[in-house]
């Protein structure tokens, strides 16, 4: 199974967000800051707190999700060459071939830990925290679902 893309800055910058709220460590802070943020708002309401915590935690909480929804993505697709090349991909039984104008890159199955699918991409990880996006707009739905099989049976999901 063969295919040919090339990435979309604002479709990457979402599955970069979509990847730092699947980190756990990024998912228990954030509901930690969204509940500090909730208990104060509801005891600066009822005049039990003065409203300093209460604006601390809507501060803390802005600042995190422009983090995460933001600078960060952002930051990663600017820093990064890799999206601005163009790629063919090939998926087979052995490997993963990765083919560019630089160069290509063939990866066995077992590099790859697991994967998970967002709505425009398919995350394949290496690692925790290091990763390729396969797009799926250049894909039929039988090519999406051949290769959703494929990345179950040789990956499996997160």
């Amino acid at each position: 199974m063969q295919l040919s893309f090339s990435y979309q800055k604002s479709k990457v910058i979402q599955a970069l967000r979509y990847h730092f709220v699947q980190r756990p460590e990024v998912r228990t802070m954030l509901i930690l800051v969204n509940v500090f943020a909730i208990v104060a708002a509801i005891l600066f309401y009822t005049k039990k707190i003065r409203p300093e915590p209460f604006l601390l935690g809507s501060i803390v909480w802005m600042f995190l999700m422009s983090a995460f929804w933001y600078f960060l993505p952002n930051r990663i697709y600017n820093q990064s060459d890799t999206f601005k090349d163009k790629f063919v991909i090939d998926f087979n039984d052995n490997n993963v071939l990765l083919e560019t104008e630089r160069g290509q890159m063939l990866w066995e199955w077992n590099k790859f830990s697991n994967f998970f699918e967002s709505p425009n991409f398919f995350h394949l990880y290496f690692d925790s925290k290091s990763f390729f996006l396969v797009p799926k707009d250049g894909m039929g739905d039988e090519f999406r679902h051949d290769l959703r099989g494929l990345l179950n049976t040789k990956i499996g999901k997160k």
